[in-house]
């Protein structure tokens, strides 16, 4: 619904901001969350239908909370999101910037903010309700006409729904009062022409705060921010006090709430990608304001404005200093964290915030404000959710009834959600879209590639585990820079100089746990984890190293419940999936395996462990095709290309039965061999497998073959296929430095060469 919709409060300077303590309670609808866009219309109390949403305003915390999360250190990024951003909030010039530059999202032009204006202003009765107790006021009856000003009858605070400025008005001698583009909470919201500054378009809104008390939003620059330029009073036209205004940037354009429900429209979830993108664009914001010690409070799509193609918060009202026990604190029913009425507002909280907009801008979540109010719906319930398994566990951290178990900061969370974003983007259109990773290094080195071409079982578990991503080193600690130079080739070298270490960190022992582990001292590792975890801060980290050291002792059931509880802390890190997948695999999941397998590769072909282990889970599901698909697909740019392309006909020749295969099979399958570049021992070898392969085929009434089709040059007949297979075997035998193994070649090249005349 439009902001000029919603119900007023008592005005500036009147009995409920200035005679009591008590707050006032403004529902959503009160608050003036689209201020100054320019999408505000006429009132129409026909507005499309949108969810409930109610505002909450608790007294004075009673304890503080902690900004800090416990579930390991803040990503250590390598772009900047929350740099103190200093310069022109103007008009972006940025192509592309939505979502990291991954996203294209629809601009919204800017609108002339001429045309934002009014024309009759005026707060439908519907809206009106008592800024202080919530209840109905200047409402018609039976024997009353509507009222536009008077008292609540219910607690006796005096309402006002008529502007207070008039077009004309000069405030502080600076502002010329255009007209009225929206109402909310604190009254009514004014366009005005700054005379002192080239006539530019600026908001008036008024402050139910003492002025001292938000002069700290004059500090606030940053561009998705919207800009504070002022702070002034004016004559209020009822009385002989003063009023005071904030002066804002204007901001043409929509916001994310009538994106999400246009109005005088259906409404429908906005794309994932897009709503990702939002998040991703708003976070720095949020990150700069925990920067300079404050908190939002109030995240929500009617704060959030896209204009062109740059989002910016608006609604700067409910911010407050992070160290503000005392002060009031206002929040969204439905979108604020559950601990805040008791314990206040704090960096987790605004996070939580943001989950909430997420979870209503991507599903239809009509109740988000009375029956999950402080959950989210069952993944089972949700399609979007079974769909999309990362973006699920990422809204469910963010939105954990334990503060200290969310997201630690506005940059890790983008950090995870940016992952996610690529995740989501792979799996919409099939192209990769890898990124780095400032939690985990790349994998060390591929796994499951080294078997025959017709190899399908796991891998060697202790083989996964030394080849895994490692997380990386937290560089603040004290010992980050001797470990980055402890490099030894033998193990248990390291072992001693770490054990015998001047500086012992959490770095140096979780060092020591991989290299035990690498030793096979996996009692050893998980013994170093129990005490870590038991004598220092919680670390996500420890978690994946126990996961780790079970994978190599053979325990990967109990390692796929360790890694599991990393992806709820991580959701956007392939590394995990990965980790998860293969656990899987070596402890018979095959379906689980295939399904993070499957994420990993979808999104990043860098990650050639993936396709492998891709490929040997549907062969050994059945699926030999879609086998074939995922290794034809490693890039030729990776040292693996070649081995991939032999897996990859293994898996839909060789190892069958011969009534399974089909001519299109050998033919097809050959031609690809011919295009691989293959030396002489590999494509003989190679040769002979599929050869023989091709002769049982035919050997058993070719089914469903024609007398059409070759297959590495010979025709598929009994007689051709053994000649060419003589050649093979011979082949082979020139290239053989043992003289037993070469007579063994010959012989069999003897015993496969067709009988002849001569």
């Amino acid at each position: 619904m439009d902001s000029a919709d919603r119900p007023s409060h008592p005005p500036p300077g009147g009995p409920t901001a200035e005679g009591t303590s008590r707050p006032a309670r403004p529902t959503a609808d009160d608050r003036a969350t689209e201020e100054h866009t320019a999408a505000a219309g006429p009132p129409d109390d026909t507005a499309a239908a949108d969810p409930p949403e109610h505002t909450a305003a608790t007294g004075p915390a009673d304890d503080s909370v902690s900004a800090e999360a416990d579930t390991g250190r803040v990503a250590e990024s390598g772009r900047s999101v929350s740099g103190r951003a200093r310069g022109s909030s103007g008009r972006s010039t940025r192509r592309g910037r939505l979502g990291a530059g991954l996203v294209e999202v629809p601009r919204v032009p800017s609108r002339d903010p001429a045309t934002a204006m009014l024309s009759h202003p005026e707060v439908p009765e519907s809206k009106r309700v008592c800024g202080r107790c919530n209840e109905p006021v200047g409402r018609s009856t039976r024997d009353r006409p509507a009222r536009a000003e008077g008292t609540c009858s219910h607690c006796g605070a005096p309402f006002s729904f008529v502007p207070k400025l008039t077009p004309g008005e000069l405030v502080a001698g600076q502002y010329e009062v255009l007209g009225c583009l929206a109402h909310g909470g604190y009254g009514w919201i004014y366009l005005a022409k700054d005379h002192n500054v080239s006539d530019r378009w600026v908001v008036l809104k008024g402050l139910l705060d003492a002025l001292a008390e938000r002069r700290f939003l004059a500090e606030v620059e940053h561009p998705n921010i919207v800009r504070i330029y002022n702070f002034v009073q004016h004559p209020d036209p009822a009385g002989d006090s003063t009023v005071g205004y904030i002066v804002m940037e204007y901001v043409g354009g929509k916001s994310i709430k009538e994106l999400r429900y246009p109005p005088g429209g259906p409404s429908a979830p906005l794309p994932l990608e897009q709503a990702i993108a939002y998040a991703i664009e708003a976070l720095p914001a949020l990150a700069y304001l925990h920067e300079l010690g404050l908190l939002y409070c109030d995240f929500k799509p009617d704060n959030i404005i896209q204009t062109d193609e740059l989002v910016k918060l608006i609604d700067m009202g409910a911010v407050r200093r992070i160290d503000d026990i005392t002060s009031p604190v206002y929040g969204t029913v439905g979108y604020q964290a559950p601990e805040v009425p008791r314990k206040g507002p704090s960096v987790s909280s605004d996070l939580y915030t943001v989950a909430r907009t997420l979870a209503v801008l991507t599903f239809d979540f009509r109740d988000y404000a009375t029956t999950f109010v402080d959950r989210l719906p069952d993944r089972a319930d949700v399609e979007l959710f079974t769909r999309f398994e990362s973006y699920y566990r990422l809204l469910r951290r963010a939105t954990h009834a334990d503060p200290a178990r969310r997201f630690g900061s506005a940059e890790e969370m983008a950090e995870q959600l940016t992952g996610v974003l690529r995740e989501v983007l792979a799996t919409e259109d099939g192209q990769p879209r890898p990124g780095p990773s400032t939690e985990f290094s790349p994998e060390r080195r591929v796994f499951g590639a080294d078997g025959s071409p017709g190899d399908t079982g796991p891998p060697d578990p202790a083989v996964v585990a030394a080849a895994l991503p490692v997380p990386q080193v937290n560089r603040a600690d004290p010992a980050a820079g001797w470990l980055a130079t402890a490099a030894t080739s033998d193990p248990a070298e390291l072992v001693e100089a770490l054990r015998s270490s001047p500086i012992v960190t959490v770095e140096v022992r979780l060092r020591l746990v991989r290299t035990l582990v690498k030793l096979g001292s996996v009692a050893e590792a998980l013994a170093e984890l129990d005490e870590l975890s038991t004598t220092g801060p919680a670390d996500w980290r420890f978690t994946w190293y126990r996961g780790v050291a079970l994978l190599a002792g053979g325990r990967a059931g109990e390692a796929l419940g360790c890694f599991d509880a990393v992806y709820d802390t991580r959701p956007g890190e392939l590394a995990v999936k990965l980790a998860l997948a293969a656990a899987a695999e070596c402890a018979g999941e095959g379906p689980t395996a295939a399904h993070h397998y499957e994420l990993v590769w979808r999104t990043d072909h860098t990650m050639v462990s993936a396709a492998f282990g891709l490929a040997r889970v549907r062969r050994r599901l059945g699926d030999r095709e879609g086998a074939f698909e995922v290794l034809r697909g490693v890039p030729e740019n990776s040292r693996h290309h070649v081995t991939a392309q032999l897996a990859a006909i293994g898996a839909r020749v060789l190892g069958r039965p011969p009534t399974e295969l089909t001519e299109h099979d050998l033919v097809t399958s050959c031609a690809w061999l011919d295009s691989v570049d293959l030396d002489i021992a590999t494509r003989a070898r190679m040769s002979v497998e599929v050869l023989t392969a091709a002769l049982r085929w035919v050997r058993a009434g070719r089914p469903g073959g024609s007398d059409d089709g070759t297959v590495l040059g010979c025709a598929l007949n009994e007689r051709e296929l053994r000649f060419g297979l003589e050649r093979a075997y011979r082949s082979l035998a020139v290239l053989e430095s043992d003289p037993l193994a070469r007579y063994a070649l010959v012989d069999q090249a003897n015993a496969v060469r067709p009988r002849t005349v001569f």
